[in-house]
């Protein structure tokens, strides 16, 4: 799944440890998020929409999910 993390992230100037700690997640999960090597649960997922003060769908992309 696409999602906009990093961009998002990047555009607050955190660094991938300061976006972990704001969610309470670790730093390895917020890389393995961006690089689209786990998606996160739907309660994270509320989390991250929720830092960055958006809907999840305007950070997450479903239609790049593998099927």
């Amino acid at each position: 799944m696409n999602n906009r993390i990093r961009e998002l992230r990047s555009g607050r100037g955190w660094s991938q440890a300061e976006l972990a700690e704001r969610l309470g997640v670790s730093r390895q999960t917020v890389n393995a998020i961006e690089t689209g090597r786990y998606d996160p649960s739907l309660p994270l997922a509320f989390s991250i929409a929720g830092v960055f003060e958006l809907s999840i769908e305007e950070i997450f992309d479903p239609s790049a999910a593998v099927q």
